[in-house]
């Protein structure tokens, strides 16, 4: 009989990969992957209502003993391309590799989202084997293309709205359990995103004549812009504290030694101190406390001996709440300080709304976390560092959530969007619990 590890495991070899390029996704993967969730849970499609809202976004709707407030639980299907000569191993293999508490599956998407949503599956499936109706209605939310263009959920979201549907609490991937997430602090934290940074991406283009590279002009297209890119990373976002990060300081400080806990317990004061200290502690916290802006990508000549007509480079930006995609556009307008070079934004949304970390939603998440991953575990708020497809919630929706149950070591969460992504089995095991209680409210 199959287990819920053997199901795991077949669903992350199905490589259901999205691309910005649509033109490139197997749409066939996505098929198989739908059968193969019709067969493995075989409850869920029995006794949900189950509904293809766009291309392959699914939506799932159990009902409960009121359709009033319901609960959204969300997650995505699609994964992200992987470089297969930097993987020790098959990266749609799902191999099983280690023993005891160290065993792991070793697969894309293992964290990035599919651990996520065969968990929630997995514990649908058991509830419905024990009968259970839940008190309010539970709509399962899974797009299909999160790590691209994120309309599958947008879709999903538009649909419940224009039915009326007013969710009492969304959740969606997110901050995960970690340890030491600052220095001092033992016990470990389950980081709950109460908001999350915007997205920009903006171009920056130079351009000349063009012509043979054994005659180049002083400054080529190229050089210009390389100077902007140095420019940009030599003079970031400036730093600063916003609430729900302040709150997530507030939070840890009785758990910090006594000279951090006090200058967390003073921010009114130490405020401006700690935000310099958050940002040079890594790229995390620094992304915690400023807008960042990185260069991706860089194109240039179609030759090596070549002049550029035309260099650009696409600068990604994470907007921290308070910044907009206009304010961050100036700023990088006057870093740049070059009329030359040509600053275009190619796709922008800026930082989302925070829901409360105080409330009945707030308080069923961190029960379900004390009941199913320790009671040793801080509940505490912070800001999403990356964007979900949650974002396209928060229109109809005041409590939405970003936190995915599994605590993850730093190698762990680093392997996301690289090779040898993983998680260890009795990690995502303890997740299907949590999904279990919160459903039930435990």
């Amino acid at each position: 009989m199959a287990t819920a590890l053997d199901r795991l495991r077949e669903l992350l070899r199905i490589a259901t990969v999205s691309y910005a390029d649509e033109s490139r996704v197997d749409a066939a993967a996505f098929d198989e992957f739908h059968a193969a969730l019709e067969r493995l849970y075989p409850l869920v499609h029995a006794r949900l209502e189950r509904e293809l809202v766009v291309g392959h976004a699914l939506l799932y709707r159990w009902p409960g003993r009121t359709s009033e407030r319901p609960l959204v639980l969300m997650a995505h299907q699609d994964v992200v391309p992987v470089v297969e000569e930097d993987w020790d191993r098959d990266p749609f293999g799902a191999e099983l590799i280690g023993e005891g508490a160290e065993q792991a599956v070793y697969a894309r998407g293992a964290i990035d989202d599919k651990g996520a949503l065969v968990a929630i599956l997995e514990a649908v499936e058991e509830l419905l084997a024990r009968d259970v109706v839940p008190e309010n209605d539970v709509y399962l939310a899974f797009g299909h293309n999160e790590e691209t263009a994120g309309d599958g959920a947008r879709a999903i979201a538009e649909t419940l709205r224009a039915r009326g549907v007013r969710p009492a609490l969304v959740v969606d991937e997110g901050g995960a359990v970690v340890d030491g997430v600052l220095p001092g602090i033992a016990r470990p934290t389950a980081m709950i995103g109460v908001a999350e940074r915007g997205t920009m991406t903006v171009w920056l283009t130079a351009r000349e004549q063009g012509g043979h590279a054994s005659t180049p002009p002083a400054r080529p297209a190229t050089a210009r812009l390389a100077r902007a890119v140095d420019r940009l990373a030599r003079h970031p976002f400036p730093v600063r504290l916003v609430p729900p990060v302040r709150a997530m300081l507030r939070t840890l400080a009785p758990h910090a030694p006594k000279p951090l806990g006090a200058a967390l317990r003073s921010l009114a004061f130490t405020g401006p101190l700690v935000a310099g200290v958050l940002a040079r502690l890594g790229p995390e916290t620094n992304a915690l406390v400023r807008t960042t802006a990185v260069a991706t990508e860089l194109e240039g000549a179609p030759g090596e001996n070549v002049l550029a007509a035309t260099a650009r480079a696409a600068i990604n930006v994470r907007l921290l709440t308070g910044d907009t995609t206009v304010s961050a556009v100036a700023r990088i307008r006057r870093v740049v300080a070059d009329e030359t070079i040509k600053i275009e934004v190619r796709a922008a949304s800026d930082p989302s709304p925070i829901s409360p970390w105080r409330g009945e939603p707030w308080r069923r998440i961190a029960r379900a976390i004390g009941s199913s991953l320790g009671g040793e575990i801080v509940a505490t708020p912070y800001i999403q560092l990356g964007a979900s497809d949650s974002r396209w919630f928060t229109g109809i929706c005041d409590n939405v959530y970003r936190f995915t149950p599994f605590h993850l070591t730093r190698a762990e969460r680093e392997a996301l969007h690289a090779h040898n992504e993983r998680i260890r089995v009795e990690v995502w095991l303890r997740g299907i619990g949590f999904y279990r209680d919160l459903i039930t409210g435990s």
